[in-house]
């Protein structure tokens, strides 16, 4: 079952004496975070945001109700939750929390070879951690993972020779 509440973010700092506060974004990108005119406390209050900006790789918001740096500095260390409902994905696109502990058939061995552990955001693109219970593999997304098919539960790679580590 697919959790409707996602982490997005977490209150990091206060930012100036107007009670924003500085978020540090869980999520593919600042600007996605930025876009959002609610977002969720762990318990589902809801916490309306009146304005925020992407700076330095995070998102400055301003949050109703905060309007000190003292209120602001209460909030350090929460984290953020979105309602999946609010995001309408592109085509292809997925939550990585959705593929987090699906098992992962690689077509070349024919056979599954673990499961998702994490999916990490790398300089040359995802990087797919697989646990198989002995050890990690280590798969980039691209060109390897086939398809990541949420419907049926399973993530099909094609790996080359030597690409996993318990070959010889």
């Amino acid at each position: 079952m697919k959790k409707q509440f996602l982490e997005i973010g977490k209150i990091v700092n206060t930012h100036g004496v107007r009670g924003d506060v500085k978020v540090q974004p869980w999520c593919d990108s600042p600007d996605f975070l930025a876009e959002f005119d609610t977002l969720y406390r762990k318990d589902r209050t809801p916490v309306t945001i009146l304005s925020a900006k992407v700076h330095k790789g995070c998102v400055l918001m301003h949050l109703e109700g905060v309007d000190t740096m003292e209120q602001a500095q209460q909030l350090r260390g929460m984290t953020l939750y979105m309602n999946r409902d609010d995001v309408e994905l592109e085509e292809g696109a997925f939550f990585i929390q959705d593929v987090i502990g699906l098992p992962v058939y690689d077509e070349r061995v024919g056979h599954e070879i673990g499961v998702v552990k994490e999916i990490n955001d790398g300089p040359a693109g995802d990087l797919y951690v697989i646990q198989d219970g002995k050890s990690q593999h280590l798969i980039p997304g691209m060109p390897f993972v086939e398809n990541v098919d949420l419907e049926n539960g399973r993530v099909t790679v094609r790996t080359i020779e030597g690409l996993l580590s318990d070959e010889d």
